[in-house]
């Protein structure tokens, strides 16, 4: 093999990657995925598309070795490859975050729309969780809460928050959470908490950032 034939035989590969990111709805998919194992129907539900589109896009993350996927029963589950997929994603957000000024526009004016508060950071949160200061909610499916949560959260889906709102404190500063700066449940569950009176924050950063970061994270 030349040198030539060597470098166009990685740079392809390379591309075959990157091509496998270029679509939105398939890095909602990896957004979703990075969460947790997650089957088809579940996925087909959570990004607005039909069944054979989501394992469409799933095929085509899998044949990139960027998903797996294991059979239980008649059910096909998903998964990330590695902990690198994530990394990438992440890393992907930090580099269009700083490049496109369309990205923080649109993200300023859907947060201001919504009436949200300032963000609490990871490090904040923990050293307010450590006093025994707040409540940590975390609105994403209970499927993903199990998956991986923060310690001491409190797992209440967006779904069924207006039905439990009895089993939060009013005393205390609730802060919710969920996939991270592009997922909305969080965001939506804070304006329905302060409709009805709780003080409340948003942690922007999603579990796998706090992984990222050393700090806790409970099964």
């Amino acid at each position: 093999m030349t040198g030539r034939e060597f470098k166009d035989l990685t740079f392809q590969q390379f591309s075959n990657i990157a091509t496998a990111f270029a679509s939105p709805k398939r890095l909602e998919l990896i957004d979703i995925l990075s969460q947790g194992e997650r089957d088809v129907d579940t996925l087909s539900t959570e990004t607005n598309m039909n069944f054979a589109n989501t394992s469409r896009h799933l095929q085509i993350l899998k044949s990139s070795k960027i998903v797996v996927s294991r059979k239980e029963g008649v059910r096909v589950l998903y998964n990330l490859a590695n902990e690198e997929v994530v990394k990438c994603w992440k890393g992907l957000q930090t580099l269009a975050e700083k490049s496109a000024s369309e990205i923080r526009e649109t993200a300023r004016f859907f947060f201001e729309e919504r009436s949200a508060l300032v963000p609490i950071s990871s490090l904040e949160l923990y050293e307010k969780l450590n006093k025994d200061e707040i409540t940590l909610v975390d609105v994403r499916p209970k499927e993903e809460f199990l998956s991986g949560h923060i310690p001491n959260a409190v797992s209440i889906p967006l779904k069924e928050l207006k039905d439990k709102f009895n089993e939060l404190p009013s005393d205390k500063e609730i802060v919710a959470y969920c996939r991270g700066p592009y997922c909305v449940l969080a965001v939506e569950a804070a304006k329905l908490l302060t409709k009805n009176g709780y003080q409340v924050v948003i942690l922007k950063e999603d579990v796998n950032s706090w992984r990222a970061q050393g700090l806790p994270v409970h099964n």
